[in-house]
């Protein structure tokens, strides 16, 4: 009964609690207009998801139309270089070509039962506003989509897919013009249509119960970790799982079903930009320290007089100035390690892995392959990567990179 007690103590630590707080962090600091809308959700979104109908028709879209379960691949010329048995959790092979669609399945299913007529959503490097577009066609919901300029201009395929797909994308010219920028014209426009609009947002960002709701969706990733690696290896547990974070959602689902499994080391690795020290980066773990963001509090890079420092990262998928209150709380915890990558590192590690294995990846993705050279790896040790996007929209980033 004392070991029972302890694994739900043990669970309990890294759960969100009642206020919509893991440990210090998380939270709903939102402006009084807004409150309707997070209530509404809050109040709602267990009781739904958890639905018998909900779940069956999450699940019959994850498979017949995401194309999961994901393979879960060993990467035999990778292993060999890092001395280490490596397994790639092939989130690129989803439809749209990312881990978002995972969540705006599920976002657009609630939608619909909370009878919204339209959906916003915010998107940096383009995969989330994708998915979301992806999932408005197929339920024929009005789609609008913020997005950074500077990102629009970096990620142009992305920006077409969606207009492709049908969705109006409304270009963010304030501020850095990027990832910050499109979540506050998001949130505005979500202040201004309360009634009938639905704000998907595409991380484990912003206020409760948005933080706990897109690691929910997302935690398919480490179930699906947890089956194929018994199925490979005999054993569920692997020694490692490495992810990239920038607000930290493809993370929060590669390491959900572990969290309570103290042995599995997790790795998150944030974009170092063109370094740590270099006034041009987005390692909030580094940088940051506690205030409030989109929301809810969390780690963030600010000035001392509290204004948000503007983030930078050759990814436009994470060049956030914060992190997700979740990952706030498993770094101030010590439950996860914190690394960081250089653009320099991750491209040269994206090259590595199209090289060995021929899988070119997104460029947030390569930043979580740069963890193989820090960690000390040996022969015994089974890592899981999760290779949470494809590096077709990259492709221009990595054409003016050029080192190949």
């Amino acid at each position: 009964m004392d070991q029972e007690n302890q694994y739900l103590e043990d669970k309990m630590k890294y759960s969100v609690d009642k206020k919509g707080y893991y440990g210090q962090f998380g939270g709903a600091y939102i402006p009084e207009m807004l409150y309707p809308n997070i209530e509404e959700l809050r109040e709602n979104y267990l009781q739904i998801v958890e639905e018998p109908g909900f779940q069956s028709q999450f699940r019959k879209l994850l498979k017949d139309y995401v194309g999961r379960p994901t393979p879960l691949f060993l990467a035999e010329r990778l292993s060999e270089t890092y001395g280490a048995r490596i397994y790639l959790k092939r989130e690129d092979l989803c439809h749209t070509g990312a881990h978002k669609i995972n969540n705006t399945i599920g976002q657009i299913i609630l939608a619909k039962k909370l009878g919204k007529q339209r959906i916003i959503a915010e998107t940096g490097a383009g995969q989330h506003g994708v998915a979301t577009a992806t999932v408005c066609a197929l339920v024929g919901m009005e789609c609008i989509v913020y997005m950074g300029s500077v990102d629009m201009e970096r990620q142009k395929p992305n920006v077409e897919r969606m207009r492709i797909l049908g969705a109006q994308v409304v270009p963010a010219t304030s501020g850095s013009q990027t990832l910050k920028d499109a979540t506050n014209e998001a949130m505005r426009h979500w202040i201004n249509n309360p009634t009938d609009t639905h704000y998907i947002i595409g991380s484990v960002v912003g206020p409760h119960p948005y933080p706990d709701m897109v690691a929910r969706f997302q935690s398919v990733i480490s179930e699906e970790i947890k089956l194929q690696l018994k199925e490979a290896t005999g054993e569920e547990y692997p020694g490692y799982v490495l992810a990239c974070v920038g607000g930290g959602s493809n993370a929060a689902g590669a390491f959900y079903h572990f969290l309570d499994h103290e042995a599995v080391k997790l790795v998150a690795v944030e974009a170092a930009g063109r370094g740590v020290d270099s006034g041009e980066s987005a390692a909030t773990t580094v940088l940051g320290r506690p205030g409030v963001l989109h929301g809810s509090k969390t780690l963030l890079m600010q000035t001392t007089d509290g204004q948000v420092v503007e983030p930078y990262s050759i990814s436009a998928g994470l060049d956030y100035p914060g992190i997700g209150p979740i990952h706030a709380h498993l770094f101030d915890t010590g439950r996860v390690s914190f690394l960081n990558a250089t653009d320099e590192e991750a491209m040269n590690a994206g090259i590595e892995l199209s090289r060995l294995e021929g899988i070119i990846p997104a460029i947030e993705s390569a930043h979580a392959f740069v963890a193989l050279q820090k960690l000390g790896l040996s022969p015994n040790d089974v890592v899981v990567i999760n290779l949470s996007g494809r590096g077709d929209k990259d492709l221009e980033t990595y054409i003016k990179w050029g080192k190949y």
